[in-house]
């Protein structure tokens, strides 16, 4: 119960990985915030190779974190460990590495992101001082469907080259996953789902396709962890305090409606040792033989909580239809 594997690629990783989005440090993405504010890069590097002491082989980060420095990061602790590490990134926007910005290529939803992808990549090789990755997914949520037939021919090109081992998309539509499953080395989809949020179809559909679903926000950016109150703030330059999109946030705070459900379901999600958090992910492992949650993390301390969940595994059946009873008596679906 420790492994999965990435859908019809074939490639073996730890049941859990580690999302580097809070690594990148502070940037901002069309104008707004988007980075968990400061980063100790020396503590970065130490949290990556706890992972790998910790039996974590898992990484997903993306060019747009902190605007390459994430994957720098990851490049940096890596070296030398190539071997022991399964690397996701991401792509499709302009990245400017010097002013810590993001933006669209012309329209967000409509650009021309198939003419950049090689250049892309290639930043992203050259960040990470690698001349593969194993996963290369687009970044953009509500890509124009028509467009996204490009860029999926692009990504065939890139693994008959062996750029890429495997492909994927970061969206919650099941059209978008549709359309680009029908890819022969489609073999991910990256969709936010946590105990109280998230598109089942998209697991149904990981299932019909053969696919992974690697899973961002697991622990509802912290909501989950037990860590915060609904009088909890974010720093300025925290993407937390600007997330008007998240559901597990509101007005820059955790939403209480959460605090509430969480609270309701504590004991089961905490018996037999576990820490709030790992049972957040275990409840994922559970939901699913084809999830692989991401956690993000700072602090090799993080790290270590949220590997430990392996230790664990998926909370069982019984456990699972336990929390669905207390969840549909507080009248939370």
């Amino acid at each position: 119960m420790k492994k999965r594997v990435l859908g019809r690629s074939g490639i073996e990783v730890s049941a859990i990985g580690m999302g580097c989005w809070a690594i990148g440090g502070p940037w901002n993405f069309l104008g707004n915030p988007a980075g968990w504010s400061q980063v100790d890069n020396a503590e970065s590097i130490r949290a990556i190779h706890m992972a790998l002491e910790k039996g974590v082989n898992f990484f997903d980060t993306a060019a747009n974190y902190g605007c390459g420095h994430s994957e720098r990061i990851l490049g940096k602790a890596l070296v030398g460990k190539r071997d022991q590490a399964v690397i996701a990134t991401k792509f499709g926007y302009q990245v400017d590495e010097s002013h810590k910005s993001v933006s669209a290529y012309g329209d967000e939803e409509t650009g021309p992101v198939a003419e950049h992808i090689r250049e892309n990549l290639h930043a992203s090789l050259s960040r990470l001082g690698m001349d593969y990755v194993d996963v290369y997914q687009l970044h953009i949520w509500g890509y124009d469907l028509d467009r996204a037939l490009e860029v999926r021919q692009v990504l065939e090109d890139l693994v008959s080259e062996g750029l890429v081992r495997c492909y994927g998309w970061s969206t919650d539509r099941p059209e978008a996953v549709a359309l680009f499953a029908e890819g022969e080395h489609c073999s991910v989809v990256q969709q936010q789902l946590n105990i109280f949020d998230g598109v089942t179809e998209i697991l149904d559909q990981c299932e019909q396709y053969d696919l992974a679903s690697i899973n961002r926000g697991p622990l509802g950016m912290g909501v989950l962890t037990g860590k915060f109150t609904a009088l909890s703030t974010f720093p300025q330059d925290d993407v937390r305090r600007h997330a008007a999109w998240f559901p597990g946030l509101v007005d820059g705070s955790p939403n209480p409606a959460w605090l509430s459900a969480i609270e309701a379901i504590r004991d089961i999600l905490a018996s037999g040792g576990r820490t709030l958090a790992q049972g957040a992910l275990a409840w994922i492992l559970a939901r699913s033989g084809r999830t692989v949650p991401i956690p993000g993390f700072k602090t090799a301390v993080q790290v270590a909580e949220n590997a430990g969940v392996l230790q664990y595994g998926p909370l069982t059946g019984e456990e699972m239809e336990q929390i669905e009873e207390l969840l549909a008596d507080a009248g939370i679906s």
